[in-house]
């Protein structure tokens, strides 16, 4: 009995040296595939993407976005108070100088137009007759004045008369006071007569003047709602394409509401939009790279607007090649700004390899492998990447996403 239970107590004991030993193999195999694995990878050539390493230039940018505008934009507005009687075109019509766009029921000015003019006239028939009137009282002042002269002659003569009586014997000094009294007085009257000629004169200069002044008024006013009656007629004043137009018919508008936008489109610009974040890099003048798909167009910071709003700075940029076959208004595009710019140094093409980061790890081929590599990585943009060590021209550099290999050394890279 005791022989059997000492039998089963050795089987088991066996039996757990056995599973032991097992696992241990099981674990020792994994762990060298896996140090097999971090030491040796494989990959398809046809997996990745790669670029040569050369010598150039690169520009460190920062990203903003930009949406394309015609560069010359004419808003008409309305010279008159209105309303919309017809729509001639459309939006997205294209239109020649002098082609009408609108017509607008400008009934009301014109009976102003008519009513100011017949204000005007009775103004100037006004003046007429102030004028007439004007003379007739300086006539009839300068006649009073020519009496008085007469009497003076006479008065003169009468004092004159009453000094040869009076040597004569036949006179009293009595008459010749009186004589020379009256003619003192006279001259007295005269003169006042005179002086209020002389205001008079000037009184109707001043009054002449008021009323040409007020008639010059009214005649500028009737030559501005003239000039607006003109203007009523909705033309385009360039060749160029609707852009949008006030298709509400009936509807009241005011002086000075849009009506019409005509864009020329053979000339473009660009108004970007980045956060507030780089506004202490962003200023007039810097180099601005628009991209339309693959293609890169190059132009100038022409202002920056000052206000800020949600976080957003906008700017003007004027392209250097205005006229680019891909442009079209309200086009959204990629803008980048270029704040600095390195010269003749290592370059290779950007790719989802780089992360950004100052130093990295990237694999350069060899011999048919990849090999991992430290390096500094300097300016970059959507374009190129600078490194600035351990490498050389004429390397090959993996620029895809190698993030799954972060811990290999080398990668067989297969045909």
């Amino acid at each position: 009995m005791d022989k059997s239970i000492e039998a089963e107590v050795t089987a088991r004991r066996n039996k757990k040296r056995y599973l032991t030993a097992f696992l241990v193999a099981v674990v020792l195999i994994g762990g060298i595939g896996l140090l097999r694995s971090f030491f040796k990878s494989s990959l398809a050539k046809s997996a990745i993407t790669t670029a040569i390493v050369e010598r150039g230039n690169v520009e460190n940018t920062i990203t903003a976005t930009g949406l394309v505008l015609p560069e010359f934009e004419e808003i008409i507005t309305s010279p008159i108070n209105a309303s919309i009687q017809k729509v001639l075109l459309d939006a997205g019509s294209e239109v020649k100088t002098g082609v009408s766009v609108i017509v607008l029921d400008k009934a009301a000015t014109q009976l102003a137009y008519e009513n100011l003019k017949f204000q005007l006239e009775s103004k100037r028939n006004n003046i007429k007759k102030l004028k007439l009137e004007l003379d007739k009282s300086f006539y009839d002042l300068q006649s009073n004045n020519d009496i008085k002269q007469l009497r003076i002659n006479s008065l003169e003569a009468a004092v004159e008369n009453a000094r040869r009586l009076y040597k004569a014997g036949g006179g009293t000094r009595e008459d010749i006071e009186r004589a020379v009294m009256d003619l003192k007085v006279a001259q007295l009257e005269k003169k006042q007569l005179e002086n209020e000629i002389t205001s008079k004169q000037q009184t109707m200069q001043v009054e002449m003047r008021e009323s040409e002044i007020a008639a010059q008024i009214q005649q500028n006013d009737l030559r501005e709602l003239e000039r607006k009656l003109q203007q009523a007629d909705i033309v385009a004043s360039r060749s160029g394409v609707v852009t949008w137009v006030n298709k509400n018919i009936g509807a009241a508008i005011r002086e000075g509401d849009p009506l019409v936008h005509i864009a020329d489109l053979g000339s473009f610009k660009v108004t970007g939009s980045i956060s507030d974040n780089y506004i202490d890099q962003l200023h007039s003048g810097l180099t601005a790279i628009v991209r339309i798909n693959e293609t890169q167009l190059r132009g100038t910071v022409v202002t920056v607007y000052p206000s800020i709003q949600n976080g957003i700075v906008s700017f003007d940029i004027q392209l250097n090649e205005r006229n680019n076959k891909l442009l079209r208004p309200n086009m959204k595009v990629d803008v980048y700004l270029v704040t600095s710019t390195h010269n003749n140094v290592m370059r290779v093409a950007n790719g989802p390899a780089f992360k950004g980061a100052g130093v990295q790890d990237i694999f350069v081929l060899n011999n048919g492998k990849g090999e991992r590599r430290t390096v500094h990585i300097g300016m970059s943009n959507f374009d190129y990447v600078e490194l600035m060590d351990h490498v050389k021209p004429g390397d090959v550099v993996i620029t895809s996403d190698m993030s799954a290999y972060k811990n290999v050394k080398e990668i067989v890279i297969n045909k």
